[in-house]
Formats: C-alpha cells, sequence, structure tokens
C-alpha cells in the first residue's frame, strides 16, 4: 500500500505547461508571475503556489501577456485589481515611503545614539562647573601652592 501512494502521489500533482510562440513573451511571462504576489498564500509568488487565484492570475497574466502588453501594463494591471499588495517589491509612491525610508532613519539615529553616547562615555564629567575650577585655580595661586607638592603621606 505504502509503495502504492509513493507512485500516484507524484502522478496525481498538476504541472502547468505553458506553450509561447516568441521567447521573449515567455521570458516576461516567467518574470511576471515571479514578481506577482500569490494574494492566498502571501509568502509566496504565483509561480509557486497551487492557490485556485494564483491559477486564475497565472491565466490572466499569460492573456495579458500573449496580448502584447508590456512589464508595466501587466503591473499596472494587477495593482489597479489587487492593490500594491500583489508586488513583492512595492514601488516608491507618497504612500509607501514610510517603508521604503524607515530603514536609513532608523539606522541614522541609531548612529547618531551611539556617537552621543561614545562622546558621554569618554568625557567624563567632574562634577564641577568652570567657576569653581576657575576658583579653585585663584586660592591655589594665593597660598603660593603650584601644585608641585605631593600630597601628604606620599612618598617622595
Amino acid at each position: 500500500m505504502a509503495a502504492w501512494f509513493c507512485v500516484a502521489l507524484p502522478a496525481a500533482a498538476k504541472v502547468e505547461v505553458v506553450g509561447f510562440a516568441d521567447p521573449a513573451m515567455e521570458a516576461l511571462y516567467q518574470q511576471m508571475i515571479r514578481e506577482l504576489r500569490c494574494l492566498v498564500c502571501q509568502n509566496q509568488n504565483l509561480a509557486d503556489s497551487n492557490a485556485d487565484l494564483a491559477k486564475d492570475l497565472r491565466r490572466k497574466t499569460r492573456e495579458l501577456v500573449e496580448d502584447g502588453k508590456s512589464r508595466s501594463e501587466v503591473v499596472d494591471y494587477m495593482v489597479s485589481r489587487y492593490g500594491e499588495f500583489v508586488l513583492y517589491r512595492p514601488r516608491f509612491t507618497a504612500a509607501t515611503a514610510f517603508l521604503w525610508m524607515s530603514p536609513l532613519v532608523l539606522s541614522l539615529i541609531l548612529i547618531w545614539w551611539v556617537l552621543r553616547w561614545r562622546r558621554r562615555a569618554t568625557a567624563a564629567p567632574t562634577g564641577y562647573s568652570e567657576d569653581d575650577l576657575k576658583r579653585a585655580r585663584a586660592l591655589l595661586e594665593e597660598s603660593g601652592d603650584n601644585g608641585d607638592r605631593q600630597p601628604p603621606g606620599s612618598a617622595g
């Protein structure tokens, strides 16, 4: 019984054979079904999906290519009918600008934050203002101490 299933299952698989008279049309068709997303499966392109909608979309894509439509015309038709989601790589428009620009903006913010953090870490704060430091220098000058003296208890 198991041997029968091993033989019968591959025979039951459907293979869609699409023939074109022009190799350029076939290449365009193959390119389009790999660039368009199956709306049912969502993570598969039309070429890899066996969903009924994917079959219908492949058929429509074939019709458009056979009618002499260009790549952009096929894409425009699919987008007008199914929305931008049908494209694996959405076009750069005002609606998709955030999607395209957010990685760049987030990277720049991260770089700015890391540089700022490093700068703060290297400039160790003393806790004293410039006025405090000036007063301390003035007091040292008044006492006649030029800073060359060793602190008490140190050898030297």
